[in-house]
């Protein structure tokens, strides 16, 4: 990971990541990564030397689409990135398990996660690129690969909106008990980080905080094609 990436994720506001995620359950970034970067990632995704498993999302219902899960080992920009986004977010992971009133904590060090993955029994690096082209989407889902689970992850915009692709916007969907579902269709930049919850968090209510389901997807692409980077904290089985 280079230095100016790490200054990056050094400069970015996490007191109001923090803030957004315990308040609307997502938190955006801004432009992170540079068009020539985001580039860099697109084009690793016909180099098939690059991924371990190959998903045709039709396939198995899961929508209209494909992805791509990376092999080791992993991009030097993708394992940087995801090391220090870890460290980030392990305290903000610990809040919520807090909240939620779950005994578990993440250690400071991905290295020291996924060697608790791997006791596990999960091994298997979770990064992946997605690929959708017109008409496709990706039905609402959870990323759980088993039963140790990181409680974020994000994605990364690689295509320009408007330009390379048009549709497409990122769902996220909350469940809260006894009400109606909230939704959010989000439209991040070219390189934007989107950090949000894989499968619950915690909300903040009257008597102290309720557990509130929550699920993401992509809307149909109307024109173009469109790549996204998705980080996943925890390895698979």
């Amino acid at each position: 990971m280079s230095n100016s990436l790490q200054r990056r994720l050094a400069a970015l506001d996490w007191p109001a990541i923090a803030d957004d995620l315990a308040e609307i359950g997502h938190a955006r970034t801004g432009a992170f990564l540079s068009p020539g970067e985001c580039g860099e990632l697109a084009a690793l995704y016909d180099d098939d030397r690059r991924f371990r498993s190959t998903i045709d999302m039709a396939r198995y219902r899961f929508g209209a689409g494909q992805y791509r899960y990376f092999d080791r080992p992993l991009p030097r920009l993708i394992h940087g990135l995801r090391g220090q986004l870890y460290r980030r977010l392990a305290p903000l992971a610990n809040r919520m398990m807090r909240d939620l009133g779950k005994a578990e904590r993440y250690p400071a060090s991905l290295s020291a996660y996924l060697a608790h993955c791997r006791s596990r029994g999960q091994g298997k690096p979770t990064p992946l690129l997605l690929r959708y082209r017109a008409g496709g989407y990706n039905r609402l889902h959870r990323d759980l690969y088993g039963d140790e689970v990181f409680p974020l992850q994000a994605v990364c915009l690689l295509s320009r909106p408007g330009i390379d692709f048009t549709g497409g916007e990122f769902l996220l969907v909350e469940q809260q008990p006894r009400a109606q579902s909230i939704g959010h269709a989000i439209s991040p930049v070219q390189g934007e980080l989107l950090i949000f919850p894989v499968a619950e968090r915690p909300v903040a209510g009257s008597r102290g905080h309720f557990r509130a389901a929550m699920r993401h997807g992509v809307s149909r692409i109307l024109t173009g094609e469109r790549l996204t980077l998705g980080l996943i904290f925890h390895d698979a089985a």
